[in-house]
């Protein structure tokens, strides 16, 4: 079924492109994420394409980190200790290039959550 360009609907795909453009950029980077911006287009293709959403569940390299999330709200226990060690990494980086003290005060809380948040998860362990 063919379906009917909106306003939403565009700007869904629009959220979804950039999002997953910033994805394939995290998966080259070591320091950029990749698994939440893989969510949010998967999020925003499920309202706006179905075959960009149909195309990226079942994409070889990024399809099972999405259905881990969907079907078990787990992350890959390698993805995890990956994305711990990038947000360190990323905050070791800030420290060295001897950013502000009030920046580095928010920058250490907003990662030290989303740390907390991804610890927390359960853990996939593939064989």
């Amino acid at each position: 079924m063919k379906q009917k360009f909106t306003a939403k609907r565009i700007l869904w795909l629009s959220l979804g492109c950039v999002t997953l453009a910033l994805a394939f950029i995290g998966a080259i980077l070591p320091l950029m994420p990749t698994t939440v911006f893989l969510l949010i287009a998967t999020y925003s293709f499920a309202r706006s394409s179905e075959r960009l959403h149909a195309w990226l569940l079942n994409h070889r390299q990024f399809g099972p980190l999405i259905n881990d999330w969907q079907e078990h709200g787990a992350i890959a226990t390698k993805t995890k200790y990956k994305a711990i060690f990038a947000i360190f990494a990323t905050f070791a980086i800030s420290v060295l290039f001897g950013l502000g003290l009030i920046f580095l005060a928010i920058q250490a809380a907003v990662l030290g959550i989303v740390s907390l948040f991804i610890a927390t998860r359960p853990g996939v362990t593939k064989a």
